[in-house]
């Protein structure tokens, strides 16, 4: 069985970590992933500081494994993020979209094991020196957030920066990926649109359908003009968003107005209209169903046994 330092820092018995998908990353699917022996994230997104804590202690009553919260920087509530997951001594927090820096010492005080998703060699470094147990290196291939570098030149370029585990997200979605993330430096792999088929995941049907049609070319990135660009499946909406997003008569106001709650409506309401469905460009891998402890088995042994045959390239 696959095993590494990251698995005994965390307290996890598989090198899996799921995504923090905002609308999508709910107690449930955190507990279950976390029951299935990887770690299970819980999406922050926007939510206030109450509505974060019920989640938390939901998670706790479905699991007594440890799981994490994932923080995005760009929330207007994140300080009350911040001291909620202090105050309900979450076991793992990983911050996106932003420096964590200004609220690592609170959490690392707190107990809290802190883990940034970075998109640079130089944010790896910095959240090194402030504390974090390990980096979560994520390549543009994958869904949401997304920054410029490529998972299969950011992760080695981290590992040799960094001297703290360093995880791999992006463009991972079976035993093939997670054997090469390996290859690359990484000691775990980070998996977001693989999740999103699962048995447990709360996400709309026409969400979890869209991703299991999807080919590889099914995925465009908008919001560049914005500053934060994010991939999601070519839909109505995206490829509208795209074309008013080059259109100088619309300002970056009424292009913000326009994606406000588009995932929310793709992810709780199915709208295939106006709805944004981020995924990764795995998506077009990603053809079938299963429960978390399945996909994660899957994984692991799938990576298990391509490591084990890699002396064939040896001779």
């Amino acid at each position: 069985m696959i095993k590494s330092e990251l698995c005994e820092v965390l307290g996890i018995e598989y090198p899996v970590i799921q995504g923090g998908m905002a609308w999508i990353a709910d107690a449930t699917l955190a507990a279950a992933v976390s029951n299935a022996g990887g770690l299970g994230m819980i999406s922050a997104m926007n939510s206030n500081g109450e509505q974060i804590r019920e989640q938390i202690q939901k998670a706790k009553k479905l699991t007594d494994k440890p799981f994490g919260v994932n923080i995005m920087l760009m929330s207007p509530f994140v300080r009350e993020a911040v001291d909620v997951v202090c105050e309900e001594h979450v076991a793992v927090v990983s911050t996106g979209a932003g420096n964590p820096s200004a609220y690592m010492q609170q959490m690392i005080d707190a107990g809290i094991k802190v883990m940034p998703v970075v998109p640079s060699v130089a944010l790896a470094r910095m959240a090194e020196k402030k504390g974090a147990v390990a980096v979560v290196a994520e390549g543009g291939e994958s869904g949401g957030h997304v920054g410029d570098l490529t998972t299969m030149t950011l992760v080695p370029q981290v590992a040799d920066a960094v001297k703290i585990p360093v995880v791999a997200a992006g463009g991972i979605a079976d035993g093939r990926g997670m054997a090469a993330a390996l290859m690359l430096g990484a000691c775990a792999i980070q998996m977001g649109t693989r999740f999103l088929t699962a048995e447990e995941c709360p996400v709309h049907e026409n969400y979890k359908e869209k991703v299991l049609k999807a080919k590889d070319i099914e995925t465009l990135v908008t919001g560049k003009r914005l500053g934060h660009p994010v991939r999601s499946l070519k839909t109505p909406f995206s490829k509208m968003f795209f074309q008013k997003e080059y259109d100088s008569s619309v300002t970056n106001e009424e292009l913000e107005q326009m994606g406000a709650g588009s995932l929310r409506m793709a992810a709780m309401d199915g709208n295939v209209e106006k709805g944004s469905f981020m995924c990764g460009q795995i998506a077009g891998m990603v053809t079938e169903r299963g429960t978390c402890a399945e996909i994660i088995k899957n994984v692991t042994a799938e990576a298990e046994l391509i490591l084990r045959r890699a002396d064939k390239w040896v001779k």
